[in-house]
């Protein structure tokens, strides 16, 4: 069975388990998940029907064009075939993407953490470029950006940026920017004209993963205020806002200073020191088993260098899946969907071939 007999198949599967989805809800069954699973099949119903009937259409197409005499009639079906396998690969498309495995944790919130790596200054300033990218491409898709941490440098850049990306689907839009990022352009501060490679890494942590709850002991933790000094006027110099939690076991820290209230800066920073010991927790669990959480998408190791942006010739490539778009400043304008939808589509070609 090839890949599109697959598609059809699951295709036509879910549009029976939609089925299925509604007598369950119709006989008072309200269970989240079930709820959760019959929305999402329910948004991508009109497409799966469509591409049902476009892959029909197409099947009489071929059938008239093999029985066809007439030249002119010929040409003409031709046309319209031509059409159809157009709109069936855009559908196509499309449904490959939702066939990619999804969890809870894709439809919650993610923490991001940007670091400049080498390069001094450079590094700092692209690890600036990325959180802006970030900003603007969540603005795009309806998410909410907001800052936890940051180190500001003189040149408008982020020794180290840590954010909150809110709204439904945001780790399932941002998991796959895991990893180290490498840019190569001409410096502000370089004279001479010469092109420059640096780097800035990036984590994308989900909220508490779903498969793991992490407990967390009050005697566990130590917790300081302190001043948030930095922008951000009088008030907040003032006033002792900013938060550092230290969780005694692991060692991890997490300051949270960019909110003027100490209440929701203790709050952001509880949420990512338990995505931090979530993460922590599943690497010992894969360490312990040996197993290891792959996906068509490269390893998820955040040391891996997965993408370089080549300013000059306005390239970006991608190096997991061998993907180049020569609209780095669109993309860089936070037009990221075309990246995103390359991954989501690589990661399903994956789980179709596993499909039998």
């Amino acid at each position: 069975m090839n890949n599109s007999e697959k598609i059809l198949r699951l295709a036509r599967g879910l549009l029976e388990r939609l089925s299925e989805l509604e007598n369950l809800i119709s006989e008072g069954k309200d269970d989240p998940g079930l709820i959760r699973e019959y929305k999402r099949i329910r948004a991508a119903e009109p497409k799966l029907r469509r591409f049902l009937r476009v892959s029909e259409e197409i099947a009489e197409a071929d059938g008239l064009l093999e029985s066809e005499t007439d030249e002119e009639m010929k040409q003409y079906l031709r046309s319209e075939r031509e059409s159809l396998v157009e709109e069936w690969g855009g559908l196509r498309s499309e449904i490959m993407r939702f066939l990619v495995p999804r969890s809870r944790e894709d439809d919650g919130d993610a923490i991001v953490e940007i670091r400049a790596g080498t390069g001094g200054d450079e590094a700092a300033l692209f690890a600036g470029d990325l959180f802006r990218m970030y900003s603007r491409f969540a603005e795009k898709e309806g998410l909410r950006i907001t800052v936890a941490e940051s180190h500001p440098t003189s040149l408008g850049g982020f020794k180290e940026i840590i954010f909150m990306a809110e709204g439904e689907g945001a780790y399932g839009l941002l998991k796959y920017e895991s990893g180290v990022h490498r840019v190569q352009r001409i410096p502000r501060t370089e004279s001479a004209g010469r092109i420059h490679t640096s780097s800035a890494s990036v984590v994308v942590l989900p909220e508490e993963p779903e498969e793991i709850r992490i407990e967390i002991a009050p005697e566990d933790l130590e917790i300081d205020t302190m001043r948030a000094g930095g922008p951000g006027g009088q008030h907040q110099n003032m006033t002792d806002s900013a938060v550092r939690i230290i969780h005694k076991p692991t060692g991890i820290t997490v300051v949270c200073r960019d909110e003027r209230s100490q209440h929701k800066n203790k709050e952001r920073a509880m949420r990512i020191l338990r995505a931090r010991l979530a993460e922590r927790e599943r690497e010992r669990r894969e360490r312990e088993t040996g197993t290891i959480r792959r996906s068509a998408i490269g390893t998820g190791d955040r040391s891996e260098k997965i993408r370089t942006y080549n300013f000059p010739q306005n390239r970006l490539t991608d190096h997991r899946i061998g993907l180049t778009l020569y609209q780095l400043e669109r993309i860089m304008d936070g037009e990221l969907r075309p990246v995103v939808d390359a991954l989501l589509e690589a990661e399903a070609e994956r789980a179709l071939e596993k499909v039998t």
